[in-house]
């Protein structure tokens, strides 16, 4: 048990620092731009709404596919396939449970359905940031 804590540590760490950087290149390529190849005015947020979303989407699939290569190269899943949607309904805490690991791993699992929801929660809280700095929604919309 105390291996897997150690190991489900490590991956939490890794996933965090993941996403972190995901997002700090993020904020780095909506500040530095070019302005000459922006979309026209109207367009300019939405284009930034689905430029972050679409990023924030590479940044969880990285995050799953690290712990689907964990499942795989400990040998907790007989292919990467099945390891990665594994990961991927164990991350999104979707668990749909035809697919499930050993007693052996099921501890790290619960963890990445824990660290999913935190990493899912900090890229909705960050996307939230963005639509208001690009003060999409006018106050007297609501």
């Amino acid at each position: 048990m105390v291996s897997n804590l150690l190991i489900a540590t490590v991956m939490v760490c890794a996933t965090v620092l993941t996403h972190y950087l995901g997002i700090v290149v993020i904020v780095k390529l909506l500040r530095e731009r070019p302005r000459h190849r922006l979309p026209p005015v109207g367009l300019r947020p939405a284009a930034a709404v689905i430029f972050v979303i679409l990023c924030l989407i590479a940044a969880h699939s990285v995050e799953i596919w690290i712990y689907a290569a964990l499942y795989y190269l400990v040998g907790a899943s007989a292919t990467f396939e099945s390891a990665l949607y594994f990961s991927t309904v164990t991350f999104t805490t979707l668990g749909y449970g035809d697919v499930v690991l050993d007693e052996r791993w099921r501890l790290i699992a619960a963890i990445q359905a824990a660290n999913g929801i935190i990493l899912f929660g900090w890229s909705t809280a960050f996307l939230a940031v963005v639509i208001g700095k690009l003060n999409i929604v006018k106050e007297d919309w609501l």
